[in-house]
């Protein structure tokens, strides 16, 4: 894909593999959209884009809030009139067993890994639509878990495993569904899971030895948002570079129902008219 004059947001890419993702681009030619809670690591990364010949903006948001995740989509519509590319990259990691909650009372891992981006994403649509061809990279993870709709919240039995495992598999039924809804749109949407325990700061807190890199899981990201041979295909998982499946759950249509309708209940979004989604 042909980079230059490309508007490209990427949440989470102060740090790890969202910053060597977001450098990437910029020295390519694309203007980035970087996102992440700390303006003086936004600082550092628009001035390492720009010293690379880059353009960047940084715009701060907490994507525990869902006040600021629609606040970062109305930022994001007032910079610019086009965006080319998402990429759905910040989250939260697998450290700590004790239960936490969002800004909204929502679980934490179920709000920033997945909630934040299914808002930010529904908010962004109409715009991604306009600049079609344009494409959406919701960065999961092989560590998946099936959704207990019975308890979505992990109000019994939780851990930070469990919890992220959850969201991460709940970010690919998201990405098949939306899939669906897109189709003859011009706009494509892909998940994938980029490395195993890449070397971030997401992977040290939890107390694993890094034995990944962050640049084979950019490698990854990259593939999905800019590779001419994923042209118009829609609705895969990666694992890496090669395409892959999920767990059993991303593929159940009642199940990827449920959580849009779960979904749009918790952001406060009308239910939209969709097409009759895969099977």
């Amino acid at each position: 894909m042909e980079l230059k004059d490309k508007t490209i947001l990427i949440t989470g890419s102060t740090d790890g593999v969202g910053r060597v993702v977001a450098q990437r681009l910029g020295a390519a030619g694309a203007r980035v959209l970087v996102h992440g809670r700390d303006a003086t690591r936004g600082d550092a990364t628009i001035a390492a884009i720009e010293a690379a010949g880059g353009k960047a903006e940084f715009f701060a948001a907490d994507l525990a809030s869902l006040a600021q995740v629609r606040r970062l989509a109305e930022a994001v519509r007032a910079s610019t009139s086009r965006l080319d590319i998402l990429i759905n990259n910040a989250g939260v990691g697998t450290a700590g067993d004790k239960r936490q909650t969002s800004a909204d009372g929502y679980e934490l891992r179920f709000a920033v890994n997945y909630l934040a981006g299914f808002l930010l994403t529904s908010e962004l649509l109409p715009l991604l639509k306009a600049s079609a061809p344009a494409r959406i990279v919701n960065v999961a993870s092989a560590g998946q878990q099936a959704i207990d709709f019975g308890d979505v919240m992990l109000t019994r039995g939780y851990s930070g495993v469990r919890a992220y495992c959850q969201s991460k598999l709940a970010q690919i039924l998201f990405t098949v569904d939306l899939a669906g809804q897109l189709e003859g749109s011009g706009v494509t949407v892909n998940a994938l899971h980029p490395a195993s325990y890449m070397n971030t700061t997401m992977v040290r807190q939890a107390g694993v030895t890094p034995w990944s890199s962050v640049e084979t899981g950019a490698e990854a990201i990259l593939n999905l948002a800019t590779s001419p041979a994923l042209e118009g295909r829609s609705g895969l998982y990666f694992d890496g570079l090669r395409e892959s499946r999920a767990d059993a759950q991303a593929y159940d249509a009642k199940a990827r129902q449920q959580l849009r309708s779960l979904s749009l209940d918790l952001v406060g979004l009308a239910f939209p008219e969709t097409k009759e989604q895969h099977s």
